[in-house]
């Protein structure tokens, strides 16, 4: 199949070539199309016909929503969106590093910007289903001097066309950004899109995505932050600045954030550490380095109420979202679940945790 054809073509072109094919095949209609696998999963109110959804980063700027759901996605995330156009940091900025199932970028929020994103959105919900959740995922301008104004700025635009709002405060590519992490400028953060919503007169969900760096005191006043002003979901983790361990030689030094398997660990752990934190009062989103239905099912046995990811899309292929649906499926019924929020985070170890994972796997799926 045609499809097929230009999903192994990206694997050898240029890592920024690769992705920009991708999406554009998926815009025109070159992409299988899943039934897509009903696992449904309520969080911050919301119906999500399965918990497995496309990190922020893929469709940037919603070229691509229609395919990206056809590849069986329960959610598609858009953006990082910022308030004008920029075109990132200089090229090359993504690096491949094969031997580890990882990828460096350097993206730095190359964004068409609100006003072009928000056009394609709005023509996109004229004819969107009920049970396809959008997010938007909004950031700040390279050379913003007001970098807090940047996020109400893009809650005011996207309020009415998303189905949830993510502040991405987290991202390693734009100078000064995780500063915001910092409680004072989080709280002025969510303020500003609250604010938004207000003017507006919608009430949305409002996600914050955190960086696996963080440290545990940074994201103890982060979450007594979200805690206290109503936040919905954190999503955990963006990319990482870590090179623990790597294999490959060649790209291992390029500045940016690794993604891929290598961020799994790291990435997990953190959630379960923010989930303790956070004493049942926010939904999380497990992302980083999931690859199959052991490494998504280990997110949830840590807290994740839903599973993202992106890198695995470009490294396995287009069928990876439905095989993992597919394969929680049958977890369920081999665990006698009802909903996977029944174990939700009833493991605080990523080690035992993932050695049930593991072992159910193994147990209830033994032909994968």
């Amino acid at each position: 199949m045609i499809w097929q054809t230009l999903a192994n073509v990206t694997k050898i072109l240029p890592g920024e070539a690769s992705h920009q094919l991708a999406v554009g095949a998926l815009s025109v209609g070159l992409h299988p199309r899943y039934i897509p696998v009903k696992l449904s999963a309520v969080v911050a109110g919301l119906s999500f016909q399965n918990p497995i959804g496309l990190a922020a980063g893929f469709d940037k700027n919603a070229a691509a929503i229609s395919g990206c759901f056809a590849l069986g996605f329960g959610s598609v995330e858009i953006g990082t969106v910022t308030p004008s156009p920029q075109p990132g940091n200089p090229k090359p900025r993504v690096f491949r590093l094969p031997e580890d199932e990882a990828f460096i970028n350097r993206y730095g929020f190359n964004s068409d910007g609100m006003e072009a994103v928000a056009s394609r959105l709005l023509k996109y919900r004229k004819f969107k289903t009920a049970e396809q959740i959008i997010g938007v995922n909004i950031g700040a301008n390279k050379l913003s001097e007001n970098k807090i104004e940047d996020y109400f700025t893009g809650c005011l635009k996207f309020a009415g066309l998303a189905d949830y709002i993510t502040i991405n405060i987290s991202s390693p590519n734009t100078s000064g950004l995780r500063d915001l992490q910092k409680s004072a400028s989080l709280k002025e953060i969510i303020k500003g899109v609250k604010l938004g919503l207000t003017e507006v007169g919608l009430v949305r969900p409002i996600f914050v995505k955190l960086a696996p760096d963080i440290s545990n005191k940074d994201l103890f006043s982060a979450i007594e932050v979200m805690v206290n002003e109503g936040i919905a979901g954190i999503i955990i983790s963006n990319t990482t600045l870590a090179r623990d361990n790597l294999k490959n030689k060649k790209n291992s030094k390029q500045s940016g954030g690794l993604s891929g398997a290598p961020l799994f660990r790291l990435s997990s752990e953190k959630l379960s550490k923010a989930y303790a934190l956070a004493g049942g009062q926010i939904s999380f989103i497990g992302v980083g380095g999931v690859r199959s239905v052991k490494d998504a099912y280990t997110k949830i046995l840590l807290g994740a109420d839903l599973v993202q990811l992106y890198s695995s899309l470009a490294l396995l292929g287009p069928h990876i979202a439905n095989q993992i649906n597919t394969s929680l499926v049958k977890l369920c019924l081999g665990e006698g679940l009802r909903e996977l929020n029944e174990v939700c985070g009833s493991f605080n170890s990523f080690d035992k945790a993932h050695r049930y994972a593991e072992y159910s796997v193994k147990t209830h799926l033994k032909s994968e």
